[in-house]
């Protein structure tokens, strides 16, 4: 089963999304910021992110460059979810390494559609 890493300061959201990815027949990981994400993934590697902008500790963009740093940190599919929606965001996390994008707030139509995009689902 795919495994799918729900990175999000907020508890209510880190909530919702597991229940969102574990509808789409993924194991789901938590973490409250980047890093504990980036911990995670030195663990084990996600073959998917969901991931926050703006978190205590470590950032999104942060924790998505270093994770692109690390081994096998190529291969996780990064989909940012956040409510930066400005272009200049939007650009600097796909120069980054983010493969998608969603704006908060989301629903499962829509994290259904861009993990479709991505090949997950």
């Amino acid at each position: 089963m795919k495994r799918c890493l729900i990175v999000d300061d907020s508890r209510v959201v880190r909530k919702v999304a597991r229940r969102i990815v574990e509808d789409l027949r993924f194991d789901a990981d938590e973490a409250a910021d980047g890093q504990q994400a980036l911990d995670t993934c030195r663990k084990e590697m996600p073959d998917a992110v969901l991931l926050d902008w703006n978190m205590p500790v470590m950032n999104g963009l942060d924790f998505l460059r270093a994770l692109r740093r690390e081994p096998g940190g190529d291969r996780p599919v990064v989909v940012f979810c956040t409510t930066e929606n400005d272009m200049s965001h939007i650009a600097e996390a796909i120069r980054s390494g983010a493969n998608e994008y969603i704006m908060k707030p989301f629903d499962s139509e829509i994290v259904e559609s861009k993990f479709s995009e991505v090949g997950l689902v």
